[in-house]
């Protein structure tokens, strides 16, 4: 299994999507932050995500939440660079704003 590192980029992406929600719903933050870390682990040891938007990254669907995981790979590391809201305006080669 791959060791999981987080991009200072991705952690801001994640604790903010997890305070947005617990705002209104700490259940569903913990319920979401459980999916990502699942989803996590799968990609770590079986990555199953498919070519990213971004040259040179992967994207994987968290089931049952609205989120993306973008992630970079090799054989030893699964980086991950953004944890993104799939309504966000994501445009080919660049992150969303």
């Amino acid at each position: 299994m791959r060791a999981i590192v987080w991009s200072d980029d991705a952690l801001n992406d994640f604790d903010s999507a997890l305070f947005y929600v617990a705002k209104d719903n700490n259940i569903a933050a913990d319920l979401i932050a459980d999916r990502v870390d699942s989803a996590l682990k799968t990609l770590a040891s079986i990555p199953i995500g498919h070519p990213g938007r971004v040259e040179g990254t992967y994207e994987k669907r968290v089931l049952k939440t609205p989120y993306i995981i973008a992630y970079a790979l090799n054989e030893e590391t699964l980086t991950i660079l953004r944890v993104i809201h799939s309504s966000r305006d994501w445009r080919k080669n660049s992150w969303p704003d």
